[in-house]
């Protein structure tokens, strides 16, 4: 069975109505797209109703019956819109095998195709030692949440404190450090 986020991901394509589109303006039933697949009219209606996925040999068929791409059940209409619930998001501990690591990024755009910005909320812990420096990208903004940072760009320092904010090139070496005895939490967001 699939996950809740699986099965909400997969919904957003849409692959069944998709499907039942094609058919009908080809003017097929069910029971003819099951001749011309090998599949069972139940399965097709199953998947046209959005209640069973089609595996990819299951959907390369149908695409097969109809002369389309496999892309054609994969582009999303409309605006590119992706939620991410707090219990949703990815963690990613940097570095990856140090514990406490320097930070904690929570992923809060994973979900959406082609993004141009990542964003995410860090989470420096009070015991987490300074980042290594590092760089990415063209251009990253950071917005200090709670606490006190101190962000290294290129030769310069420079301290944050909650409601601060900085931009800057991210292609230069860059790190952060925690400063004082609180927590620090802070939203970054990177532009690739």
């Amino acid at each position: 069975m699939l996950s809740e986020t699986l099965t909400t991901e997969l919904e957003r394509y849409r692959i069944g109505p998709r499907i039942r589109a094609l058919r009908l303006k080809k003017k097929l039933g069910l029971v003819q797209l099951g001749e011309h697949t090998g599949l069972s009219s139940a399965m097709l209606s199953k998947i046209e109703r959005g209640q069973l996925f089609p595996t990819l040999p299951t959907l390369v068929r149908i695409a097969l019956v109809f002369g389309v791409d496999l892309d054609h059940f994969f582009s999303k209409e409309g605006p590119r819109i992706s939620v991410t619930r707090k219990s949703e998001r990815v963690r990613l501990p940097i570095p990856a095998d140090a514990s406490p690591g320097a930070y904690v990024f929570e992923s809060l755009n994973y979900a959406l195709a082609d993004r141009r910005i990542e964003a995410f909320m860090a989470v420096f812990p009070t015991d987490g030692p300074a980042s290594e420096p590092h760089q990415h990208g063209t251009e990253e903004f950071l917005y200090v949440i709670e606490g006190t940072l101190a962000v290294m760009v290129d030769e310069g320092e420079v301290i944050l404190e909650k409601g601060d904010a900085i931009s800057f090139d991210s292609n230069v070496l860059h790190s952060y450090r925690r400063e004082g005895s609180g927590a620090c939490t802070a939203l970054v967001a990177t532009v690739a």
